[in-house]
């Protein structure tokens, strides 16, 4: 009985454990989702950005909320940066130094550190990062990453608000693949294929080495 007891303790302490963790994990993504960004921030993309509308620097502060979002959900795990656009307004909010240090204790328990934009190329990780960026991106938005209707917001606004040098993704563009309006295009479809790079960094048995559950600390394509 006493072997019993410990197993049924086990599992007992093991559901807690998941419990408290889902509860944390949406604690978060709500915080998220309802911060208020310091006052400046926006002026400051404006000043970078002068073609920009109030809408349009209002829907890159939403995409830089999905970036935080998707990197929640991944288990915290290394998450690349698909958008210029939205990648200049994470580097303004972080010279908000305690702003910043603050909203990341309170989003995530720890510093994010900043890391440059990127596309698909020769940089294992960073390919890994943004198949889980994609992943989790079309999830938020309660999109099939294997068969999406469209981009989700991260991977489509510089194209949207014409961002110079820009990142260009199409949901399939291997027809017309290289340059379309003088601009390089990246397939999603790449994502998908180790055939681009020679690296299944990212994927795994089922797609995207993700398990479409709830993702968040030790969840997802796993924790720390």
């Amino acid at each position: 009985m006493t072997g019993l007891a410990i197993l049924i303790g086990s599992i007992v302490l093991f559901l807690l454990s998941k419990v408290w963790s889902s509860r944390r994990r949406k604690k978060r993504a709500n915080f998220i989702r309802s911060y208020p960004f310091p006052n400046g921030l926006l002026d400051r993309l404006a000043a970078r950005y002068p073609s920009l509308s109030t809408h349009d620097r209002h829907l890159v502060s939403r995409a830089l909320r999905q970036f935080f979002l998707v990197y929640l959900a991944s288990g915290r795990r290394f998450v690349s940066m698909p958008s210029r656009v939205t990648d200049d307004l994470w580097h303004e909010f972080i010279l908000y130094t305690r702003h910043y240090d603050a909203f990341c204790r309170r989003a995530f328990g720890r510093f994010l550190h900043h890391t440059p934009a990127v596309v698909m190329g020769s940089d294992r990780l960073g390919n890994a990062g943004l198949r889980r960026a994609w992943w989790f991106a079309c999830r938020e938005e309660r999109l099939d990453p294997k068969k999406p209707a469209r981009l989700p917001l991260l991977f489509a606004l510089d194209a949207q608000l014409g961002i110079e040098d820009g990142f260009r993704y199409a949901l399939d563009c291997h027809p017309q693949r290289g340059i379309v309006e003088d601009e390089p295009v990246h397939c999603i479809a790449d994502l998908a294929s180790g055939g681009f790079d020679g690296s299944s960094d990212g994927c795994g048995g089922s797609w995207f080495g993700c398990d479409g559950g709830d993702g968040g600390d030790g969840g997802g394509c796993g924790g720390d």
